[in-house]
C-alpha cells in the first residue's frame, strides 16, 4: 500500500477514489464550498473516532495528529502532515515558513490542539493560514477537552 501520510510535500501517491469523488462532486454541480464541507464532515467523524478510541484528553498533539492521520487515510482521503508553506513579504521570501498541521485534499486546513482552554489566538492563526494560502475553510480540533464537540471550531476565509 502506498504512503498517504505526507511530510513536507513529499508526495508519493494519491488515493484514486478520493480524486474520483471530488471530480464526481464537481460534475454534479457541487461547488468547491460543498466539497470542503464534505471534507470537514468526514474529518469531524474521524476526530470523534480518535477521541473516543484514545480515551479523551491527556495526550500530546502529535499523538492525536498521527491517529487522525491514520483515520483519514483509512477513509481514503489525501492528507499532508506538517506542511511547510513559504511566506513572502513585499517580494522577499521570509526565512520561516508557515507550518500547517494537516492539509486534507489540498482544500481543508486542520490545526490540532491538545489544550484544556480555548484561545482566540488559535482562530486568528488559522484565519491567517487560510488567507495566506488562499484556501476557504479550516478546522481547529482541540482534543484536550473532555467532550470533543466543544473543541471543534470552524474558521472560514471570506477571501
Amino acid at each position: 500500500m502506498g504512503e498517504y501520510c505526507l511530510h513536507f510535500f513529499l508526495a508519493k501517491s494519491v488515493p484514486m477514489k478520493t480524486l474520483c469523488r471530488e471530480n464526481a462532486a464537481k460534475q454534479r454541480g457541487y461547488g468547491a464550498e460543498n466539497i470542503e464541507n464534505i471534507l470537514a464532515s468526514k474529518l469531524i467523524d474521524a476526530a470523534i473516532e480518535v477521541h473516543k478510541s484514545l480515551g479523551g484528553p491527556g495526550l500530546l498533539e502529535s499523538v492525536y495528529e498521527e491517529a487522525l492521520c491514520h483515520e483519514l487515510i483509512h477513509m481514503g482521503l489525501f492528507i499532508q502532515r506538517q506542511v511547510l508553506v513559504p511566506l513572502r513579504y513585499k517580494g522577499i521570501l521570509l526565512r520561516d515558513p508557515m507550518r500547517l498541521d494537516l492539509l486534507v485534499n489540498k482544500k481543508l486546513i486542520v490545526e490540532i490542539k491538545a489544550t484544556t482552554q480555548e484561545h482566540d489566538v488559535h482562530k486568528a492563526q488559522l484565519l491567517t493560514y487560510l488567507r495566506l494560502s488562499g484556501l476557504k475553510l479550516g478546522l481547529i480540533i482541540n482534543f484536550g477537552l473532555p467532550r470533543l464537540h466543544q473543541g471543534i471550531k470552524r474558521v472560514v476565509n471570506a477571501l
